[in-house]
């Protein structure tokens, strides 16, 4: 998509990021600006001076309108070079500037003399200034030619800085969306990835369980090879979706916990929400996944007791809380930054910023996971 997204621009490079429409648009709408502002400065001099002389001294405003026509197809070759030339290395782009814009401006009067003969016809020189020749024998020819030139200088310049303003924030607008389209795009990778992280130490340990209870409760080991499939394909079915329902997300959790319980029969007990209890939220898919595998993993080390892993869910002020509680052995250390907890943390990083937070500590002698983040009902449905 973004290659051929790039494709579609790529005509358009030649005009500093602007589309042929977009281009021909402004300078439009810039030249009919400068028209009327030069038409209405010449009506406005020509009636002043009609008190003093009778002289036509500024020329009629349907030649000044024939003379910007003229002078369009200029304006936009002028302005299509310049954005091609660009300001870099200005050493050699600044004088190649200047030409383009002294060449367009000088242009200006003769543009005039064409216009007045196209709209008098040949004659109009004699209803000029008196004893006036047309063109190169006007003895006023030159200080003619330099006023307009000085007119002129500066309306080119203000319509190329507008054109050059426009492309640059053009360039910088495309960058901007394709700079957050690969953020997005590598956002979600990055998330896939972090949401198929389930531990191959779990399966190989399941897989190991299944295989010596195939001796001795073959239809036990049968039980478990259905579960353990069943939370494959839950897991490969979660990690396609950025978003689960949150009961959804709790049977995945049961899920794993009956075949961790089914491993330690004697020592693993779990609490887990009624149904009823739980609240129609949405939740990033296998956020929970790590804390409980971390729960089970680092509950059950350390000591030959029972471990019991609870876990609640609810919501507050618009605040979603899930929390896992596991015992501990009262004289082991848990790191604080394993992977798991960091999985989580920095898929709530990515998808919530500052919004949500993951507390991972010891309270009161047992281990507690706990994430806030925001209440998501229906805007994560559509991207689930």
């Amino acid at each position: 998509m973004m290659g051929a997204k790039n494709l579609d621009r790529a005509p358009h490079r030649h005009l500093g990021g602007l589309s042929a429409r977009q281009f021909v648009g402004m300078v439009c709408l810039f030249w009919l600006y400068v028209v009327l502002s030069n038409v209405l400065y010449a009506y406005s001099m020509r009636t002043g001076l009609a008190r003093v002389t009778n002289a036509p001294l500024f020329a009629a405003w349907d030649a000044r309108v024939m003379q910007h026509v003229l002078l369009l197809p200029l304006v936009l070759i002028s302005f299509w070079a310049s954005l091609r030339v660009q300001w870099r290395p200005l050493w050699l782009a600044l004088p190649l500037q200047a030409i383009l814009a002294f060449t367009f401006a000088a242009l200006a009067y003769p543009a005039m003399l064409l216009s007045q003969l196209i709209i008098e016809g040949p004659d109009y020189h004699e209803h000029s200034l008196p004893n006036a020749a047309i063109g190169w024998a006007d003895p006023y020819f030159l200080s003619l030619w330099l006023a307009s030139l000085v007119n002129f200088l500066p309306a080119y310049g203000f319509g190329l800085a507008l054109i050059t303003g426009a492309a640059l924030y053009t360039r910088f607008r495309d960058s901007e969306l394709q700079r957050a389209a690969l953020e997005r795009e590598w956002s979600a990778a990055r998330l896939a990835a972090l949401r198929m992280q389930l531990s191959p130490h779990t399966l190989f340990n399941l897989l190991h369980t299944i295989r010596g209870n195939i001796e001795w409760d073959p239809k036990g080991a049968q039980s478990m090879v259905v579960q353990l499939a069943d939370l494959l394909r839950r897991l490969l079915s979660a990690g396609e979706r950025e978003f689960s329902r949150l009961a959804d997300e709790l049977q995945f959790v049961k899920l794993y916990l009956d075949l961790q319980q089914r491993r330690f029969t004697d020592r693993l007990s779990v609490a887990l929400p009624q149904a009823d209890e739980v609240p129609a939220v949405w939740t990033p898919s296998l956020i929970l996944q790590p804390l409980v595998e971390n729960a089970v993993a680092h509950g059950l080390a350390g000591h030959q007791g029972a471990v019991n892993v609870r876990l609640t869910a609810g919501v507050s002020g618009g605040v979603l809380k899930l929390r896992v509680v596991n015992t501990v052995a009262q004289d082991r250390s848990v790191r604080q930054d394993g992977i798991g907890l960091k999985n989580v943390r920095e898929r709530l990083a990515v998808q919530f910023g500052d919004r949500a937070q993951l507390f991972a500590g010891v309270i009161d002698g047992e281990w507690v996971s706990e994430i806030s983040m925001p209440e998501i009902e229906r805007e994560a449905q559509a991207r689930a």
